[in-house]
């Protein structure tokens, strides 16, 4: 077994940290507020008051946080990642951010005598839990290779996307669909209740049709009991929606759906939605639409 660091706690890095310790790894943890890192330390992980402090000794460091300058800001100076890292660990970025942001913080670890990997993922809080994940990699084939053990703690399936960036550009397009599919559920039911159809019949209908998701069945009892406890939250797909948008602008693409669920998503952040789950999309349509 191996040492580990793991830098952020929220909602995903939690369960997934706690996948590794419990699969007897020692586990060296840092997270800006270390309360979020108390459950981690109960089963016998190591808490440290920097992320230096944390990947000091580490074979391999993990960073699972909300945006690009979150892990920039715990890379850089004398107490973060890349000056107290040995020669050849790699640091295992699984945040989502852009292909651009990837390459250059690839670049800044490479300086450091670290092998950057961009490993996000595909899935929310419950497959975090039971580790299974989508694990969408990009980063040089013998550095994937050595991290897949820890990869199938993780998650159920590893796809080896190509260079660095490769893995965040694949976790833009599957929220892509993440956010244009939400939305037309939330669409169909909208057209439906307003034409008086029940919700729960409209969501019989999708599920027995050729348009039936497991998304669906995972979203169902939120839109039937209006209520969202977070899964994956509004404020994050909005963000990741937006950098979908300014990958699509720099090479020039037309997207003209996901262009449409941005600025639903965005609309809904900043409507007081931003920590409901994503399938509040909904009610969004619905304070909309109200007659």
């Amino acid at each position: 077994m191996n040492n580990l660091a793991w830098i952020g706690t929220g909602h995903m890095g939690l369960p997934m940290a706690l996948n590794l310790v419990k699969a007897g790894h020692t586990v060296h943890v840092y997270n800006r507020t270390a309360d979020k890192a108390a459950p981690l330390q109960a089963e016998g992980a190591v808490l440290h008051p920097s992320p230096g402090a944390a990947a000091a000794e580490a074979d391999a460091v993990f960073i699972m946080l909300t945006k690009g300058d979150a892990v920039t800001e715990v890379l850089s100076g004398d107490e973060g990642i890349l000056a107290n890292i040995r020669p050849g660990t790699a640091v295992i970025n699984m945040s989502t951010i852009s292909p651009v942001e990837a390459r250059e913080l690839a670049e800044q670890t490479r300086q450091a005598g670290g092998i950057y990997v961009d490993a996000p993922v595909s899935g929310s809080v419950a497959p975090a839990q039971q580790g299974q994940l989508v694990i969408l990699a990009g980063g040089p084939t013998e550095a994937v290779q050595q991290s897949q053990p820890y990869f199938d703690i993780l998650g159920k399936h590893t796809i080896h996307f190509g260079d660095v960036g490769a893995g965040s550009s694949a976790k833009l397009a599957i929220n892509l669909m993440l956010g244009v599919s939400m939305q037309g559920i939330a669409e169909a039911l909208v057209v439906g209740e307003q034409a008086g159809l029940q919700r729960e019949q409209i969501l019989e209908m999708i599920g027995q049709s050729a348009v039936a998701t497991p998304m669906l069945n995972a979203k169902k009892d939120m839109l039937l009991n209006e209520q969202f406890p977070a899964a994956f939250m509004i404020s994050l797909l909005s963000k990741d929606l937006g950098l979908l948008m300014d990958e699509a602008r720099r090479d020039g693409i037309d997207l003209p759906l996901a262009a449409a669920a941005d600025k639903t998503f965005s609309e809904a952040n900043h409507h007081g939605k931003a920590d409901m789950d994503m399938a509040a999309i909904w009610l969004e349509l619905q304070e909309r639409n109200r007659k």
